[in-house]
């Protein structure tokens, strides 16, 4: 099948779309080839009238940028999981696509983006927590695989010339974008110096960090995740756009991921934990725990009891999870080495055959796995909302998208920042067992929160004093 890349081609395929429809009112999806582009690079331009933007930087493998509206949910509750997939289901289910003979990775997408709890703890009901899943069809969606781009609009048309101005509008933008990739000449992976972390969390989180140990040394938890996070007063508005462009190659192995509100309230990050993966009915999931110390390349801690016990238990919980679902799990023998950026990490891949299962019903199931939370899960979880007196929010929990074919991915929401006005906080955690040790536990928060701080330039843009909550 031919691909329609002439704008007499595409209007005359958006005018048999709309002949054809039943009803007086439809999404459109339209889509044209665009070579050369970097998502990335380009998203502040399918963006300039938008508040909502996102990112999803697998590069090498897919990168997709989207922005604005088409249509949008934001719920709360113990049914999210569930009513998040209906609501994704029915969109992409009504959704007429214009250029069907486009590639899989050009696909329309669901963009999904859950917090850690399903509630928001009344300690924290401030207009600064997002709702606790926000499910968004996007107005403008820009994708590259390999070499093919793809540039693709989203919008309600209620009769055939709102119909004919989707395909103006599409053209308009691919053009615009053509003529940005002959003239721009800016470079966002140039290196910038480092900052010095500022070290008062550690006293901080040192306080909590006792009682974590004691509840799994008395064999109240089997694992407790405390997270500490670090509150950096700006100066200037900050951008996560060349952070990430600059943890594409310090941090390779991950996916880059950005999640945007408004222009006061964004979380990025890069992720090196995959909550699932779903491609043509086969699931994988990584079981990521156990972290490398400071100058061990790995080899200590293929040997280390206690991050094995970590790591073990994270592979059972998973295992399990999808047992409970009927599955059936495979997995290697032994854990792998995963290295993301100075990190080294004990990972244990684990797919299945899930013909049949909804993306969701999936996320569901798995989240929050014990790399996050903790063992026993509830438990965990209650121990979690008492010692840390920060509300979570998209910190450790599920973000990605679902596509019109039920293909989806997510990734779990660690090494990841939040931008909230003039604020950045910086979030991360550290997994208790029995046999853990409190220095190293605190070495250990220091390099997951350094992952971004590394990527600034604190001179230019932080005051000095931060503030803790732990």
């Amino acid at each position: 099948m031919t691909v329609c890349s002439d704008f007499n081609d595409i209007l005359a395929a958006t005018a048999r779309s709309w002949n054809a429809r039943k009803g007086d009112e439809g999404v459109l999806s339209l889509a044209l080839p665009l070579k050369g582009v970097d998502p990335l690079k380009y998203l502040p331009v399918i963006a300039e009238n938008h508040q909502f933007r996102f990112l999803w930087d697998g590069a090498p493998g897919l990168c997709l940028a989207a922005s604005g509206h088409c249509q949008k949910l934001d719920l709360a509750g113990s049914r999210r999981f569930e009513l998040a997939q209906r609501f994704s289901s029915l969109t992409l289910g009504r959704l007429t696509d214009v250029t069907p003979e486009a590639p899989l990775q050009a696909s329309p997408r669901i963009l999904l983006a859950f917090t850690f709890f399903e509630h928001t703890a009344e300690r924290q009901h401030t207009l600064g927590v997002p709702p606790s899943v926000q499910v968004v069809l996007p107005r403008w969606q820009l994708t590259r695989q390999g070499h093919s781009g793809w540039l693709r609009l989203n919008g309600v048309a209620t009769n055939e010339a709102d119909a004919r101005e989707l395909v103006e509008q599409l053209w308009l933008m691919r053009m615009r974008l053509f003529q940005q990739l002959a003239t721009d000449e800016n470079d966002w992976s140039k290196s910038v110096s480092g900052i010095q972390l500022p070290t008062t969390w550690r006293e901080c989180y040192s306080q909590v960090l006792k009682r974590g140990i004691e509840l799994v040394n008395s064999h109240s938890l089997k694992k407790l995740v405390l997270a500490v996070r670090e509150s950096i007063p700006l100066t200037v508005p900050l951008d996560p756009l060349p952070m990430l462009s600059r943890l594409r190659h310090n941090q390779a192995g991950s996916c880059r991921f950005l999640w945007q509100r408004n222009q006061v309230d964004a979380c990025f990050g890069a992720s090196p934990e995959r909550l699932l993966s779903l491609k043509s009915g086969f699931l994988t999931s990584d079981a990521l725990a156990g972290t490398a110390g400071v100058n061990d390349d790995g080899r200590c801690l293929l040997q280390s009891e206690k991050d094995r016990l970590e790591h073990e238990l994270v592979v059972a919980s998973i295992t399990n999870e999808l047992v409970g679902l009927g599955l059936e799990p495979r997995l290697p023998r032994r854990p792998r080495l995963a290295r993301h950026g100075r990190l080294v990490h004990l990972h244990t891949p684990i797919t299945a055959s899930v013909k049949g299962q909804l993306p969701l019903h999936l996320a569901d199931a798995l989240h929050p796995t014990p790399a996050v939370a903790g063992l026993p899960r509830r438990e965990a979880m209650s121990w979690l909302r008492t010692l840390e007196p920060f509300e979570r929010g998209i910190y450790a929990a599920p973000i990605g998208w679902i596509d019109t074919q039920g293909n989806a991915e997510f990734r779990v929401a660690i090494r990841c920042g939040n931008i909230r006005g003039n604020q950045l906080e910086l979030t991360a955690g550290a997994g208790l067992v029995r046999g853990s040790i409190a220095e190293l536990e605190l070495q250990e928060v220091g390099l997951k929160l350094a992952v971004l701080a590394d990527q600034l330039e604190i001179n230019s843009r932080f005051n000095s004093d931060s503030q803790v909550e732990v």
